[in-house]
């Protein structure tokens, strides 16, 4: 499930309304790393909870892109890992809990 995401060709940045009882803080920041890591290393960069709740950041580019920076990419996903790891970490717990436990209980 995709939590929020940018795009460096649109210019453009998406919330997923399901996740819209986040504090706005957390919103916010999330906007600005996801809109950051465009504008320095371009391409699309998402930010998605795969089957185990864990958050993974994924960042693609368009075969053109001939500015696109894969290995500053792969620098500043691993920075925000270590910066904010506390935040990826209560996302996680908040996703387990609220989305995950709503599929276990049905």
């Amino acid at each position: 499930m995709v939590l929020c995401g940018s795009n460096g060709y649109e210019q453009k940045y998406y919330f997923n309304e399901e996740f819209s009882n986040l504090p706005e803080a957390v919103q916010k920041e999330l906007q600005v790393m996801c809109v950051w890591f465009t504008e320095e290393c371009g391409g699309i960069l998402t930010m998605e909870f795969d089957e185990n709740g864990e958050l993974a950041f994924k960042h693609t580019t368009s075969e053109y892109d001939g500015y696109y920076d894969e290995i500053g990419a792969d620098l500043k996903i691993k920075q925000y890992r270590e910066e904010r790891r506390e935040l990826l970490e209560k996302l996680e717990l908040y996703y387990q809990t609220w989305f995950l436990m709503k599929e276990y209980s049905r």
